[in-house]
């Protein structure tokens, strides 16, 4: 049965006797032999039973001395109740066992071994009750206990109805359950006195006992006056015992941290308290049952029988019971005649049940114990309520009542003393249970109706510390910054929790067929209880009752569909936590009385007052001040609460949790895009935060982290709005709204600060320069706060988040500022020179592409550093427009100040394709930083081209420079890529080259002497003329510019053929200048085509032109170019018909000339008598022209032909 070398291991570790220490022995230190359990064999019928101690205060085991024959136990031994180091501390009750079970016993129990409650264990009682239970059936007298559900674990106590009937004569308290007991069962009730033979056992066992561990056996007696000194204290100690009930009960505030402060019978007062397994019931029993060494086992019970009277089978149970549930392999009894010591006699614990006259079957009580634990689980459902057992002497029914039910009749739950202990016990099983991080979420379902339930039992005037901190646990429950987690399907807080039950549950109704207990309206029944077990002989049926196992209803813990849901009820949890606190603050009178349902008025600034984003700077500033005092501690409460005071503690804890639930909310809200509604919820989080660090005195680097998220969020729903100001209306009307619940949380918030810490950063302004600014300083304050500490480097992505928004919102700002100035430019009158405004304007915008530059560098973002670069180059080209128009138009020339800027914008395009390194970084900023460039480049070489600054250098300088520019533009515009540029990229090329050969071509028309540079000005403007034109050629709607540019090198062939002197030259010119009028013919097809669709139209404009649909011809321009294209075709055909007719002369057997010179005679002739027709329209005009084109194109060919 057990290990010998276990049996002296019952002393507790020196220090830890007294109850003040809790001497928690492990399994393997167990006081008790065989502490690792035990299975009994008994007559066939095998019982498991295995009892572990939790914790002992007993003194170390002493064997029991035999008394001799004939010791007169009615003489008390000279050591009689008196303090002994042998007996330990507790004295004589411990020994004595006429202690008896303190109505909260179970209580004292489960708050300290609060892990065992609520789910691995089944019951939790005094030993002497599990015991009462399992006789029902075999026992007349009376059961009368009280009954709690915590989670699946219930508490037993005795309620001892006579005592308590005394006390409601004394007090007043309980009349309610005095009239019922007396109306439905005991009508002529009255105190039943104990007899004097139950006096005369209590003594004589007491002397009996100090016998046993006296050791000598001399029994010294002592003076009669002693002995009537003794039974007047058994009297006075019994009578003081029954007045132990507390008043309705008031805890102080102090229980919820101390558990060791538990008082009015709260206390755990058991000498052992174990943990015995009976079958499949788990069981937290506490005993003081005697245990002695010496027999031979390690431990045996002592137990004083009178010979006369045999053992019967309540005794018998009596004593295999506690020898089970404390392990004692064996009793030793002693009998005694009239107080004369007889015999001793040794039993062993398996062979109790078997002893003659106290027969019974350890079966059945396991039945009873299975039937009565079911019986109860299945009635007991509701958390928090009490429960009634009761079975009156003689009567063979039990009937269960819900006491918490019939005292709400009585208008005070305070009436049931119970109600509080109840209340705590609730409260610390789920404080225990949140205190296991690592596993607490399966339980989340438990712990909130556990919470729930605590809450329905508290008075809000008398617990508001308990109710505050309930409810801050309450809002724990639901995970904020997880809301992603929480809408997986799979997440453990959508599960059910089998150890756990809803607090909305009713009685279950009994399945069984034999129906065993019932709520009927039979006449014997009663119809106040809430179950009734009609027979106790029922209670030996095996399974009567349904299997504890299948007693486990489930509690979901509630789905939050949405983040709004989940913040709303956190927020509920929140206020009703915050009522509490500050319903108990002493000093209510001292402040304002104001009516939570009424906003409070907020002290906002006119705008023209406070300066715009000026005043945003003293803002700041102010800020900044308040953040570093927050370092040192200042502490700073209106409501007179203490610094370190439970009140104090919690509202902390309250308000970080309303800000964290409102930044929540204000984030779900902006990415709905609500954004007026996402202000006014940071807003809120940013007052709770205000008011947390006014009563802060230790601020925690993880709220300042809240802060800087806070600050960020406010920073781009400020931009979202300033983006969205189209919307102004909807988001003011949004902004201004506010819930009943919002207001309350506000109130609270008021009664500690003002709340306006924050108001510069949660203003709704229209103005949207404004609204970037507060944008830009909620992000720097964001930064400023992550300096403070180590908190940059502890969150690296947090802080690169940030300085990524604040180079963006700088951005933002410059491009404001830029745009501004670029508007005031366009107002300007165009001889005016640039105003002050502008460049105010102009340097704002610069030092804000600036520090966003910075921003990015030092998070190495290339790509954003580049598009700010670029940026500040179109910055710098506005600031060379504005010097543009400085001067007269017609004298107007390239300012150096044009130059200046031109050449910085160029500066920051090429920094900016440094910053980038290749193309592959990202390709789309890269080819538009490319174009910009090239654009640059390319404006500069246009101005310095049509407005020549010769008053300052050489044309030949100029030239050169324009030619440089023109060049470098060329470089950076990518005509070969495919891309939606690649059209722009070729026009911008074509254009360029034709600029270039008509600068050439005026060179050379210009230039006199050094024919080295002329023929290099010829082949470089033929060069270009070719280029540009194979460009234009390329592009669908630049029919103009490819006839200008043809038209142009016609006349540059002319020029060229003014410098020839022979006719094979001439010819051979002519000829090649007919050649290009001929390739014009593509341009006039284009032409022609964008006249049909046009004609084709219909007038009314209803049908929308094509998306691909090129701009509309300028016609203008068109009769302007068709008008010189027929003079030069008419004059080059001339000199043709001229020159071959001459040629004709001299040779006249070339055949080929003649074919020319006849075609181009009839060409010519057609042109004009169409040119002569002055009423043709433009279409018929180009109809002709490409009719003539492709005459004069056809004969060339022929021609050529037969050449070959």
């Amino acid at each position: 049965m057990g290990d010998p070398k276990e049996a002296g291991a019952e002393g507790p570790p020196a220090g830890a006797a007294s109850r003040g220490g809790l001497s928690l022995l492990s399994q393997g230190e167990s006081e008790e032999p065989s502490a690792q359990g035990s299975a009994l064999f008994l007559g066939g019928n095998e019982v498991k039973s295995r009892a572990v101690v939790k914790y002992s205060s007993a003194p170390p085991r002493t064997a029991f001395a035999r008394l001799e024959e004939k010791t007169d136990l009615k003489l008390p031994p000279a050591n009689w109740l008196r303090e002994s180091a042998k007996l330990g501390p507790a004295g004589t009750t411990i020994l004595g066992n006429s202690k008896k079970s303190k109505p909260f016993s179970s209580f004292g129990m489960a708050y300290d071994f609060i892990d065992s409650v609520g789910n691995d264990v089944d019951v939790v009682s005094d030993s002497e009750n599990i015991k009462k239970l399992l006789k029902i059936p075999y026992s007349k007298s009376h059961v009368s206990m009280a009954v709690h559900r915590i989670g699946r674990t219930l508490l037993l106590d005795e309620l001892d109805i006579q005592e308590l009937f005394m006390r409601s004569s004394q007090t007043g308290d309980w009349t309610w359950l005095k009239e019922f007991y007396q109306r439905l069962i005991d009508q002529k009730w009255q105190r039943k006195k104990k007899s004097k033979e139950h006096w005369y056992q209590k003594a004589i066992l007491s002397k009996f006992l100090y016998y046993s561990i006296n050791g000598d056996g001399a029994a010294q007696p002592v003076s009669s006056t002693a002995e009537q000194q003794e039974s007047s204290s058994s009297d006075q100690t019994n009578d003081s015992e029954g007045a132990s009930w507390p008043a309705p009960f008031e805890m102080p505030s102090s229980v919820s941290e101390d558990p060791s402060a538990s008082s009015q019978g709260l206390k755990n007062d058991f000498v052992r308290n174990i943990l015995w397994t009976f079958e499949d019931i788990h069981m937290l029993v506490g005993s003081n049952m005697p245990i002695f060494g010496g027999g031979r086992y390690p431990a045996v019970s002592l137990r004083l029988r009178d010979n006369n009277k045999p053992i019967n089978v309540l005794t018998g149970i009596d004593y295999w019971l506690d020898n089970l549930i404390c392990n004692v392999p064996e009793l030793v009894m002693c009998f005694h005649v009239n107080g004369i010591v007889q015999k001793y006699e040794m039993i062993k614990t398996e062979e109790i049940p078997n002893l003659e006259n106290s027969n019974f079957s350890t079966k059945v009580i396991k039945d009873i114990a299975q039937n009565i634990l079911s019986f109860l689980k299945s009635n007991c459902t509701k958390e928090g309520h009490t429960y009634w057992l009761f079975k009156a002497s003689g009567s063979d029914i039990v009937k269960l009542y819900d006491l918490t039910t019939l005292c709400e009749e009585t208008e005070d739950k305070y009436q049931n003393p119970f109600t509080m202990p109840v209340a705590i016990l609730l409260y610390k099983v789920a404080c225990n249970m949140m205190m296991k991080k690592n596993q607490n979420k399966k339980h989340y379902g438990t712990i909130r109706t556990l919470l729930l339930n605590c809450l329905k039992l508290l008075d809000k005037s008398r617990h508001p510390q308990i109710i505050a901190s309930a409810n801050y646990m309450l809002s724990e429950l639901f995970q904020l910054d997880e809301p992603k987690k929480e809408e997986n399907s799979e997440s453990p807080l959508n599960e059910n929790s089998d150890e756990s039950y809803s607090e909305e549950e009713e009685e279950m109704p009994d399945s069984d067929e034999n129906g065993s207990y019932s709520t009927s309206s039979d006449p014997s029944d009663d119809s106040k209880a809430v179950a009734i077990i009609k027979s106790v002989g029922e209670l030996s049926v095996p399974e009567k009752y349904k299997s504890i196992h299948q007693i486990r209803p489930s509690c979901a813990f509630p789905v939050c569909h949405d983040t709004e849901e989940r913040c709303r009820l956190v927020l509920s949890y929140v206020l009703e936590g915050l009522k509490s606190v500050d319903s108990s603050i002493k000093k209510e009178s001292d402040l304002p009385a104001a009516d939570p349902s009424t906003p409070i008025p907020l002290k906002y600034e006119d705008e023209s007052t406070r300066g715009g984003p000026e005043g945003l700077e003293k803002q700041m500033a102010l800020f900044l001040d308040k953040m570093g005092s927050l370092q040192k501690g200042n502490y700073s409460s209106q409501s007179g609460m203490i610094p370190g005071s439970w009140q104090h503690k919690m509202k902390l804890q309250l308000i970080l949790k309303s800000s964290k639930a409102y930044y929540v909310l204000s984030d779900a809200a902006m990415s709905l895009q609500k954004y007026g509604r996402a202000l006014r919820y940071i807003k809120l989080a940013l007052q709770s935060h205000d008011t947390y660090c006014c009563l802060c005195t230790n601020m925690l680097s993880e709220v300042l982290l809240f802060l800087s998220q806070y600050l960020t969020l406010c920073g781009d729903i400020q931009l979202m709005l300033a983006q969205n100001a189209n919307n102004r209306a909807a988001h003011l009307e949004e902004f201004h709204y506010q819930t009943k619940e919002d207001q309350e949380i506000l109130h609270s918030l008021h009664r500690e600060s003002s709340c306006q810490g924050f108001a510069w950063a949660t203003d709704l302004s229209t103005d949207l320069e404004s609204q970037l600014s507060v944008s830009c300083k909620c992000y720097e304050a964001a930064n400023e706060i992550l300096q403070f500490s180590d908190l940059k480097s502890q969150n690296p992505e947090h802080y690169v988040q940030v300085l990524k928004r604040m180079g963006n919102i700088r951005n933002e700002i410059g491009v404001f500022y830029m745009n501004q100035a670029a508007a005031l430019q366009s107002e300007r009158v165009v001889s005016k020179s640039v105003s002050a405004a502008e460049q105010q304007l102009w340097k704002k915008s610069f030092s804000c592409f600036e520090k966003g530059i910075h921003n990015f560098e030092s998070i190495e973002d290339a790509t954003n550093a580049a598009l700010l670069l670029c940026n500040t180059g179109r910055l710098m080209r506005i600031c060379a427009q504005a010097h543009c128009g400085a001067g007269d138009e017609f004298k107007r020339e390239f300012s150096p100040e044009e130059g200046l800027y031109y050449n910085k914008a160029i500066d920051y395009y090429l920094k900016a394709l440094r910053s980038l390194g290749t193309r592959d970084i990202h390709p789309a900023v890269w080819d538009s930083v490319n174009w910009e460039l090239s654009t640059t480049y390319f404006t500069m070489a246009t101005l310095q081209q049509d407005y020549a600054p010769l008053s300052r250098k050489a044309q030949e300088q100029i030239e050169k420079e324009v030619s440089e520019a023109m060049m470098k533009s060329l470089k950076y515009c990518d005509v070969d890529s495919m891309s939606a540029r690649q059209p722009l990229c070729q026009y911008r090329a074509a254009t360029i080259h034709h600029r270039l050969a008509s600068m050439y071509h005026s060179c050379l028309r210009n230039q006199v002497g050094d024919e080295h540079l002329r023929k290099q000005h010829r082949v470089l403007a033929d060069l270009h003329y070719s280029k540009a034109a194979k460009l234009f050629q390329l592009l669908k709607d630049a029919p103009c510019e490819l006839l200008r540019v043809q038209l142009e090198r016609v006349a540059f062939a002319e020029f060229q053929m003014t410098s020839q002197n022979s006719n094979v030259g001439k010819l051979k010119t002519l000829s090649g200048a007919l050649d290009i009028m001929v390739r014009t013919e593509h341009a006039f097809q284009l032409i022609q085509k964008e006249l049909l669709e046009e004609f084709g139209q219909p007038k009314s404009g209803d049908a929308a032109p094509a998306a691909d649909a090129s701009p509309s011809l300028n016609r203008e321009e068109v009769m302007k170019l068709l008008s010189i294209f027929e003079s030069r075709l008419s004059f080059l055909l001339l000199q043709s018909i001229k020159l071959l007719s001459s040629t004709k002369k001299k040779t006249s057997n070339n055949i080929e000339d003649d074919a020319v010179l006849k075609t181009n005679k009839h060409i010519y002739s057609q042109l004009l008598r169409a040119t002569a027709n002055k009423t043709a329209t433009l279409l018929e005009r180009i109809n002709v022209v490409v009719h003539l084109l492709g005459q004069l194109a056809a004969g060339s060919a022929a021609s050529s032909s037969t050449v070959q």
